[in-house]
């Protein structure tokens, strides 16, 4: 069912928290699973092409070893990063999993809503809105245990229904 699963990922806890259900869901399906980072960048001035998150590097070595992990233990796994200036998050993520067919996209969330949403931005929200394949967002305080041994199972009574 799922041949490919984006991992969207910005290397915080709250994306390391969606990680159990895309490492299920990926053995349960026999996925490829590809850990997306969009790494937004400054334009103008001396800061040209820069990140906007100064530990960006420490971020996606993090993810590297992420990613090290799923095919320590034999998924297939790879990291693709993404660069963009006057693009959001969001629309890299999408063009990734359309580059690569995805079959589902998998995101960790603040779970802010209302004016703080509006305030801060929502890249969840917008992968929702923009994503043309199904995406699975984790909500924080997701237990991350319960998650690696639900996802498979709810997965197989979904699909054997």
């Amino acid at each position: 069912m799922f041949k490919t699963i984006i991992w969207a990922t910005d290397g915080s806890d709250l994306a390391d928290a969606a990680l159990p259900y895309v490492e299920g869901l990926a053995e349960t399906h026999r996925s490829r699973i590809v850990a997306v980072h969009a790494r937004q960048t400054f334009h103008g001035g001396r800061s040209h092409g820069d990140p906007v998150l100064a530990d960006d590097d420490e971020l996606v070595e993090h993810i590297k070893g992420s990613v090290e992990e799923l095919q320590a233990r034999g998924l297939t796994a790879e990291l693709s990063v993404r660069s963009g200036v006057d693009i959001d998050a969001a629309h890299m993520i999408v063009a990734a999993a359309k580059e690569r067919s995805a079959d589902l996209i998998v995101a960790g969330t603040h779970g802010r809503g209302g004016p703080s949403s509006a305030i801060f931005g929502s890249v969840a929200r917008e992968l929702l809105h923009l994503a043309t394949c199904p995406v699975l967002v984790v909500p924080p305080g997701t237990k991350a245990d319960a998650a690696a041994e639900s996802a498979p199972a709810a997965m197989q009574e979904v699909s054997s229904a």
